[in-house]
């Protein structure tokens, strides 16, 4: 399933344009980080994942595509990280 990213209605029909994805807005705090404050939040979304720090939330989130991040998650099953 590709990437949802759509050409920005704002670059009209040049080809040097900015494309956008909407990241979801129901992030939740990681398993991993237990009654810390200081903590990962996760969205999972159809292609894949976000990440952001609670703590520094204004600064936005990396997103991930799915084979991307199922990856990621297989390295921390095997502590491979």
């Amino acid at each position: 399933m590709p990437t949802p990213f759509r050409k920005s209605s704002h670059s009209g029909t040049s080809s040097n344009c900015v494309e956008v994805a909407h990241i979801p807005a129901a992030f939740r705090k990681s398993s991993h980080s237990a009654d810390q404050t200081a903590c990962v939040e996760v969205a999972d979304w159809a292609t894949g994942a976000a990440i952001r720090d609670t703590k520094h939330r204004d600064l936005g989130a990396l997103v991930f595509p799915a084979d991307e991040w199922q990856a990621f998650l297989n390295a921390v099953k095997r502590r491979d990280l």
